[in-house]
């Protein structure tokens, strides 16, 4: 799934009016600079994201809600959910062609988030320690603040945080910059589908990362 948040953001930063999807700070941030006039940042897609990260976000605790005594099906559940969302901009990406206009762009923008929001959603119900999936300043805080306390385990965690959303990102750059937005979203769309089709699978029988954490 953090692999997924370096795929998404590649192509919001790339294709979608240098927007973030996943990490709201950067997006608040892009929100000051359109609203000063800067080149190259669209207010629209900002908000439009945004407005779908904090829907999804509103989606995902219903979710944990209902589903965080089980974090196999809590996983299933979302990432279906994501799923879907990524499939549709898929789809849209496909049929407007190389060139989005304001309106499909911004969508597209709004879909990514609202999966985004709902995977941050749950991901705060997991409680993996270091492992947010979405952003990395804690994890590289952590990296140097607790160097000393010789925590190997924890220190490749943090690193394997870092590795997978800077492979993602490379990935999902490249396919943006040499193939095409759609073939990125695709790459999103699949990772996804591996996702629940693991939860699903890990979720069958009785296992201990089932229980919410403590």
């Amino acid at each position: 799934m953090t692999v997924l948040v370096g795929v998404v953001d590649a192509v919001s930063i790339l294709s979608l009016g240098r927007v973030f999807v996943a990490n709201m700070t950067g997006n608040v941030v892009f929100v000051g600079f359109a609203l000063a006039g800067a080149s190259g940042f669209s207010l629209a897609a900002s908000l439009s994201a945004l407005g779908g990260f904090l829907v999804g976000a509103a989606i995902g605790g219903v979710a944990v809600e209902r589903l965080g005594s089980h974090r196999g099906r809590l996983v299933t559940a979302v990432a279906g959910g994501e799923f879907v969302l990524l499939a549709i901009a898929l789809v849209a990406a496909a049929v407007a062609g190389p060139d989005l206009i304001g309106g499909t762009r911004d969508g597209i923008a709004a879909l990514l988030a609202l999966a985004m929001g709902a995977q941050n959603a749950t991901v705060r119900r997991l409680q993996v320690f270091d492992l947010t999936t979405t952003v990395l300043t804690i994890t590289l805080t952590g990296i140097a603040a607790d160097t000393r306390q010789g925590d190997r385990f924890a220190v490749i965690r943090r690193l394997l945080a870092v590795g997978t959303m800077l492979g993602g990102a490379v990935l999902g750059a490249v396919l943006v910059l040499e193939v095409s937005k759609v073939a990125a979203l695709g790459l999103a769309t699949a990772i996804l589908a591996v996702v629940v089709v693991s939860a699903l699978a890990g979720s069958r029988s009785p296992a201990r990362w089932h229980a919410p954490a403590p």
